[in-house]
């Protein structure tokens, strides 16, 4: 699987979510996106939660689906 490098949505605390980078993505065979970072354990999130493209604002949320799926296991 090509890996890219990626930033990843995180929903924050108090302060609100951001967008983070240094992840490596890739598409997994059981859905979503595998991320790895060397200081992040590695695992599967949905595609709504990655971009391959700097984000024009780090503070900009993605849409979030209804009931949305934060992580698989």
């Amino acid at each position: 699987m090509k890996k890219e490098k990626a930033w990843v949505w995180f929903k924050g605390g108090l302060k609100g979510g951001s967008w983070e980078s240094g992840f490596l993505a890739s598409h997994s065979e059981k859905g979503g996106i595998e991320i790895e970072k060397a200081d992040f354990i590695k695992c599967r999130v949905p595609e709504w939660r990655v971009l391959y493209q700097e984000p024009k604002d780090e503070k900009a949320s993605p849409e979030i689906p209804d009931g949305a799926d934060w992580k698989y296991l």
